[in-house]
């Protein structure tokens, strides 16, 4: 999951009405939003319910440009339409809108099942959000991933304290920075490059701009994180950009290997096996420490004319050199 993705997120408000009767809390639906935009842009965003049951919430969701879809209840079997219509709506932008490729169903309620495995076969992926209490293993277990409202909104353990005599502006900045660091993390992102944790940050708060802050570029931004020890940077070697390799609670942790280090060291170990085998081939080929010449495949030399060896000097060579026969005779050469 990264920036690229569009989602849409369709609320099945009732269902969570539900989860809440019995807790002391209200539905948030920052914390829900929050939360999302980590996986991407948020395209589409609808609520189904009979609103007049829940006023209280109207007026929070209207801020939080979610569409709200009026479904009357029905005065005879006290059921509306809402799971029907949520159905609908969904399968209608999963056919008709490609470019959504992320379809979040806030509901627990296990009669959303079957769309789950729709929208899975039409290629894109499914994220649930309920209650625990309410919501259904079977809803659970089929979407590609599922988030507890519960775990919404608790405190990060990477996130380190920022000094206080640092100005609120740029305080601000930092403190987005780290949580925008920290929704990276969770999307299991290794590699932390600046223009990811912007992107990153203008989605949790399209309003931010760098220059309101106090910085010229975002890159100065980082290197001031990095002065107060808010985390560590490195330059990658190709694009010249920064990269952010640890942060927060990461920084007591040993630092991993520095990037083009590592590739200098690869290829210093690549050439080393080079070299070793070159010095392996001549051992083999020298004698004394002076290069002796290769000696001949037997192929080659059964192909190459040569002269023939000297004669050894055996007995008959003697013999022939004392009666006067030429040395370079065959009887001479051929004791049989």
């Amino acid at each position: 999951m990264n920036g690229d993705n569009s989602l849409a997120v369709f609320i099945d408000f009732e269902n969570l009405a539900l989860g809440f009767q019995n807790r002391r809390d209200r539905f948030d639906i920052e914390r829900v939003l929050e939360r999302l935009v980590e996986k991407g842009k948020i395209v589409v965003k609808k609520a189904y319910c009979d609103w007049s049951r829940f006023p209280q919430y109207t007026g929070p969701l209207h801020e939080a440009a979610i569409e709200l879809i009026e479904i009357p209840r029905r005065s005879q079997t006290g059921k509306n339409s809402a799971d029907i219509r949520l159905v609908v709506d969904a399968i209608d932008l999963a056919y008709s809108k490609e470019h959504i490729n992320t379809f979040v169903i806030v509901s627990g309620d296990s009669d959303f099942s079957p769309l789950v495995s729709k929208l899975k076969e039409l290629g894109k992926h499914v994220i649930g959000l309920g209650m625990q209490e309410s919501t259904s293993d079977l809803l659970r277990d089929n979407c590609d991933e599922f988030i507890y409202y519960e775990d919404l909104g608790k405190a990060p353990a990477l996130t380190p304290l920022i000094d206080q005599n640092v100005p609120e502006t740029k305080r601000k900045a930092f403190e987005l920075l780290l949580e925008s660091l920290l929704a990276l993390r969770r999307e299991n992102k290794e590699v932390l490059w600046s223009s990811m944790i912007k992107d990153t940050m203008k989605r949790k708060k399209p309003s931010f701009n760098e220059s309101y802050h106090g910085y010229r570029t975002f890159s100065e931004l980082l290197q001031d994180a990095q002065r107060l020890g808010l985390l560590e940077l490195e330059t990658d070697p190709r694009s010249r950009t920064f990269v952010v390799t640890r942060f927060g609670a990461e920084l007591k942790e040993k630092p991993p290997p520095n990037r083009e280090e590592a590739g200098r060291g690869e290829r210093r170990r690549r050439s080393g096996d080079a070299s070793d085998r070159t010095r392996g081939k001549s051992r083999s080929t020298e004698r004394g420490g002076v290069p002796s010449v290769q000696e001949p495949s037997e192929q080659a030399v059964a192909s190459t004319p040569s002269a023939m060896p000297a004669p050894e000097k055996t007995a008959v060579w003697t013999a022939a050199a004392e009666l006067g026969l030429e040395v370079e005779s065959p009887i001479a050469n051929n004791p049989l």
